[in-house]
């Protein structure tokens, strides 16, 4: 059930959600946006994108 949850990578959040990759990595590194670092990878979760962006809109 989580692992059904994250998403690796920079590219395949941007994919998820409709934005271009550097703008994940720049709400990354602003702290806009939680992800997940184990050594070099990112992974985000599916469900704080969501509330990430939902929250953003309103």
């Amino acid at each position: 059930m989580l692992n059904a949850d994250l998403i690796h990578g920079a590219a395949a959040a941007a994919a998820y959600c409709g934005l271009p990759r550097r703008t994940i990595y720049h709400m990354a590194g602003n702290g806009s946006l939680p992800y997940i670092r184990k050594g070099r990878k990112l992974f985000f979760r599916k469900s704080e994108l969501e509330s990430a962006f939902r929250s953003e809109s309103t």
